[in-house]
């Protein structure tokens, strides 16, 4: 068996793992990367990338009708099959020919096949052609090899041959009828997106849409759907599904109802790809999400690290947050820690320091695309209280601020911030609007840096924008 070593193993070539192997390169260090699928991952061909491409041309689209002198320029419907052709060039058609060239121009080792470790700093390589490489690590192996679509055990479900996320990502034809089980982020995405390109969309959601958000937010954007023409079926779950010969899927509620489609999309939730990376080598479950410590070193169930903590685990795999770019950031802290560690360099692992991923728990910003547009960053009003935090909630109507009006006839919009009493700084933040996604990056920064709300009032918005209801926030916090 061939057998290298490097300074560096990364399992996975996602966002991620391309980001750890391009930090430990710049750091000094060497580094090959394994990756079985795509170099770039779930998010360049499956998730982030087309997704939003289904749904930028309509978002264009309803802003141009929502203007006078636009709208009377719109003089057709959405091109289904142009959005579709769009989004096969924004993916590559599925080829990862330029990310394997931005792997050589940054000098990092791509090794194509299934990566096992099989023992300490050992990963077996199992090539696309059945024949085995042994890799060795002399500081660390990263694994970043995210998660797939969870499936419930629900009777009939996985012999329907039911769309997940990335069949819905990559679909080269829009269903008559989309059925759609869950109700977070992917759920009401495509609900969007195929609504829009001409689908019959209804969306069965058990325990509502987008929960983990502020209460209006599920509120709004279930109203926006249904005005869309999807019926959205809340506290509706399903007991059995079965799929025709025809193709048709029939869908059983637990209440005895049936919904029939053309296809059917699972979203409610994802599992771990750490079935087949060899954890059972090194005393851990395959198959489970991996636990880590502040600088993100693998450790077991007594939370005791993997031997002398050469092991990594970075983005969706660790479970800390399941969002491309939060993983990257992870990512940029791992490489930056490896390099720290392999050259004897100090390792700064205080809250917000260098080598630590803090904002996972304090400031998470999300951006979910659907119409109206939902941007967050930090916790909840909820989740604040819950964090034991004294807080104030100040909320906002975005559509009477000058810009709005001036954005888009008849805009509709709310926003929130969060402020912790005790330290008059704002912990949370949430948009809901056409358009807001853009407004999200200056709440991230008054939480990262935990402004105080007194040296906010000196941050002042250009007049006539949507950012002005940051004064107008400010202004009702101090009455």
């Amino acid at each position: 068996m061939q057998s290298t070593t490097y300074d560096v193993i990364v399992i996975g070539a996602g966002p991620v793992g391309e980001n750890v192997a391009d930090r430990v390169v710049q750091g000094g260090l060497t580094a090959a990367i394994v990756e079985r699928e795509l170099v770039g991952g779930e998010c360049s061909y499956w998730a982030c990338m087309p997704t939003k491409a289904l749904l930028r041309s309509q978002s264009a689209l309803r802003a141009a009708r929502q203007l006078p002198g636009a709208r009377e320029a719109v003089t057709g419907e959405l091109d289904a099959a142009a959005v579709l052709r769009r989004r096969d060039s924004i993916v590559s058609h599925w080829t990862d020919d330029g990310q394997v060239a931005w792997l050589n121009s940054a000098g990092i080792t791509l090794y194509r096949g299934q990566g096992r470790i099989s023992s300490d700093r050992t990963v077996e390589v199992t090539g696309t052609d059945g024949a085995p490489t042994s890799l060795t690590a002399r500081h660390a192996v990263v694994i970043a090899t995210g998660s797939s679509a969870l499936l419930p055990d629900v009777s009939g479900l996985g012999e329907a041959a039911p769309w997940t996320s990335r069949e819905a990502a990559a679909a080269s034809q829009v269903p008559g009828r989309l059925a759609i089980i869950g109700g977070g982020v992917v759920a009401t995405e495509m609900a969007t997106a195929y609504a829009g390109l001409g689908s019959a969309v209804t969306v069965l959601a058990r325990d509502g849409l987008l929960t983990r958000a502020e209460p209006f937010v599920g509120e709004r954007v279930t109203q926006s759907l249904r005005e869309a023409g999807v019926s959205v079926r809340l506290a509706a779950e399903a007991a059995s599904v079965s799929r025709d010969g025809d193709g048709t899927v029939h869908i059983t509620l637990t209440d005895g109802e049936q919904v029939d489609a053309d296809e059917v999309l699972v979203a409610i939730g994802r599992t771990p790809n750490t079935q087949d990376v060899g954890l059972d080598r090194i005393g851990l479950k395959p198959g489970a999400w991996l636990t880590v410590d502040d600088t993100l070193r693998v450790v077991d169930d007594a939370g005791a690290l993997i031997g002398d903590g050469w092991l990594y685990a970075a983005g969706d795999v660790n479970r800390r947050v399941l969002l491309t770019h939060q993983g990257k950031y992870q990512a940029r802290a791992v490489g930056d820690v490896i390099v720290a560690r392999a050259t004897g360099e100090a390792v700064d692992d205080r809250p917000w320091g260098r080598h630590v991923a803090t904002a996972d728990a304090r400031a998470v910003p999300q951006v979910v695309f659907t119409d109206p547009e939902v941007a967050s960053v930090g916790l909840t009003a909820a989740a604040a209280r819950a964090a034991g935090l004294r807080i104030r909630v100040v909320d906002y109507d975005l559509a009477a601020v000058a810009g709005s009006t001036l954005h888009a006839d008849g805009y509709q919009g709310h926003a929130r911030m969060v402020v912790d009493e005790e330290r008059r700084v704002i912990v949370g933040f949430t948009l809901v609007g056409p358009d807001v996604a853009e407004l999200l990056h200056a709440a991230t920064i008054a939480i990262v840096g935990e402004v105080p709300l007194d040296r906010l009032w000196h941050a002042v918005p250009a007049y006539p924008t949507v950012s002005e209801v940051w004064l107008r926030l400010l202004e009702a916090y101090g009455r």
